[in-house]
């Protein structure tokens, strides 16, 4: 089933960014495997990160299945002349020194959208360092929102686009069913990733 026929998504891209995002998956040996549930807001925790091609990678998926995604960025880098492009392509400013916290800053973002998807990297560095960053878990949590899994597996080329979760509110019981999920997939570089003992 194709993006067209999911309308609750937030579209993104157009026919051209569409068959460019297909055409370097389909020259690079890539294919996605799973498809995007018909939801309005999201977010999606996209693992394991271990190079700068993941980067890449994520752009030809982001074309291909033509969504518009939201980023998170510091406040101080959307400075004139840089803020309109950062967010005309998703980027949120978010200031870490908020008395509100990082956390309410997007919960708030996520009641303000009919519809919104928020990508985030748990791992949050390309650096093997436990435990994952938890963040966007109280987010999904507060704003009420499904957590979506996609991973790289770099060893069958495939992007793994995984089960919708809903969050419990128990941030450990969370992190080990991503943990497991992600567990089985291989990153560019496997001996930069690291999860705590199944």
């Amino acid at each position: 089933m194709t993006q067209q026929h999911k309308p609750m998504l937030p579209s993104g891209g157009n026919r051209f960014s569409g068959w460019l995002g297909n055409t370097l998956l389909k020259v690079t040996g890539w294919q996605i495997k799973g498809e995007l549930p018909n939801e309005p807001k999201l977010v999606i925790a996209v693992a394991p990160h271990t190079s700068n091609w993941d980067f890449f990678l994520g752009l030809a998926v982001l074309f291909s299945l033509r969504i518009r995604i939201r980023f998170l960025g510091k406040h101080t880098i959307f400075v004139p002349g840089i803020k309109q492009l950062l967010e005309s392509i998703g980027g949120i400013p978010v200031k870490r020194s908020a008395s509100h916290g990082v956390v309410s800053q997007i919960v708030n973002k996520f009641n303000e959208q009919e519809k919104m998807i928020l990508a985030v990297a748990p791992e949050g560095t390309r650096s093997p360092i436990l435990p994952w960053k938890t963040g966007f878990l109280s987010i999904a949590h507060q704003a009420n929102v499904p957590v979506l899994l996609i991973g790289f597996d770099f060893g069958k080329k495939h992007v793994i686009i995984g089960p919708l979760m809903k969050t419990q509110g128990d941030t450990q019981a969370d992190i080990s069913i991503i943990y497991n999920f992600f567990r089985p997939i291989q990153a560019k570089y496997p001996q930069d990733v690291k999860y705590p003992e199944a």
